[in-house]
């Protein structure tokens, strides 16, 4: 029998042939980033089973909104999500690595995303599978910035949603590209907890923000998903409530 999809407001997603599961970390990505009025093309890299593109899909009018997904079973369950939802005629998802697509492809986005793997520890399991959708060396940083750099749009923005320990170290290696961070959300789980997640936007340098614009001067907030188990903060609430059934 097959597992229930992850039923959205708009639209469902179904997951049991991907090897990450729809988290926390990607609805917050998906409803955060910045939507400009005049989007026309947005890209995924790493789409699993698509969410991110399907959040873009809902919120705004682009008429391109691509995804790249090298894992077969996951581009399989990514190119079903799109097909059943209600803007299968503007998602598309490709089965290629993301140095074959920056090689291959032209264009270039106003808008691209990425939920990446985070796991960079000496922790692999016996699953290759999702070793591949959560370990970085399957799409190291400094691989994924240079893509972006090249495929990025001159006015475009980049939106990531990484590790917090991780995040002085991504922003050093964005500059070497040019990429300069615009804002910055920090999430906590709750009050007390440690900062766990960074989410970041960047786009290219211009003399009002160059490279070596001071740290202090990002756009930082912080969110707090829940008080207690299961009594989410208002804050959370509105920038999720989109999407989730219950909110």
């Amino acid at each position: 029998m097959p597992k229930k999809p992850f039923v959205f407001k708009q639209f469902s997603v179904n997951q049991e042939q991907c090897a990450m599961k729809i988290g926390t970390d990607s609805v917050l990505l998906g409803a955060w980033i910045s939507v400009k009025d005049k989007l026309f093309s947005t890209l995924d890299i790493g789409a699993g089973t698509g969410i991110l593109s399907l959040m873009l899909a809902q919120r705004s009018h682009a008429e391109v909104i691509d995804a790249i997904e090298i894992d077969d079973y996951a581009y399989e369950q990514c190119v079903d999500n799109f097909e059943q939802s209600p803007w299968g005629d503007r998602l598309f998802c490709y089965h290629a690595s993301l140095e074959e697509f920056a090689d291959e492809i032209d264009d270039t986005y106003d808008l691209i995303v990425s939920n990446p793997p985070f796991y960079s520890e000496d922790c692999k399991t016996d699953n290759k599978q999702r070793d591949m959708a959560r370990f970085q060396d399957a799409m190291p940083f400094d691989h994924l910035i240079e893509s972006v750099s090249k495929l990025l749009s001159e006015n475009g923005i980049f939106s990531i949603i990484i590790p917090f320990k991780e995040e002085e170290k991504f922003i050093d290696l964005a500059a070497k590209f040019k990429l300069v961070p615009n804002r910055k959300l920090h999430v906590k789980g709750t009050p007390t907890s440690e900062i766990k997640r960074s989410l970041i936007e960047f786009t290219f340098e211009t003399a009002d923000a160059p490279v070596n614009k001071q740290k202090s001067d990002v756009e930082t907030n912080c969110l707090v998903i829940e008080t207690s188990r299961h009594q989410y903060t208002e804050d959370y609430i509105n920038l999720t409530k989109d999407f989730y059934l219950k909110m």
